[in-house]
């Protein structure tokens, strides 16, 4: 399994790191345009993120900004939704039903932090991720 991790947060970046690279191959970004380019180069590449763990308050344009953006490049890509990149999106805002529920389709779990590794763990079975 290929992930990114996309977190401005060094203490949150290197705590996704050590769990999820027990499970695949990690890159980490720390901001949302590094994020959306990070994804369109491994896209080009052949070798697409099967997870996107995204923190929503980033530097130079915000998580869901960036989540925008690479959905529309999967869209341009023609890519089935069935492969699409999995989305957990991770934010220290709490009123996330009100805040965000327009970007609702675009990611497929939300988790506020702190990070509860218990919670990403059951958020990728969830996904169908892990077993």
């Amino acid at each position: 399994m290929r992930i990114l991790i996309a977190e401005d947060d060094y203490v949150s970046r290197k705590l996704l790191f050590k769990l999820l690279s027990q499970y695949g191959e990690c890159d980490m970004t720390v901001d949302g345009i590094e994020t959306f380019e990070a994804f369109a180069i491994a896209h080009e590449s052949g070798t697409p993120y099967d997870l996107l763990c995204l923190d929503i308050m980033m530097p130079k344009i915000d998580g869901l900004k960036a989540l925008r953006a690479i959905r529309e490049l999967e869209n341009r890509k023609k890519v089935k939704d069935s492969k699409r990149c999995k989305v957990i999106m991770i934010s220290a805002l709490n009123e996330t039903e009100i805040m965000f529920d327009s970007y609702k389709t675009e990611y497929e779990v939300y988790k506020t932090k702190p990070i509860d590794i218990d919670s990403i763990i059951n958020a990728m079975k969830e996904l169908k991720l892990l077993n």
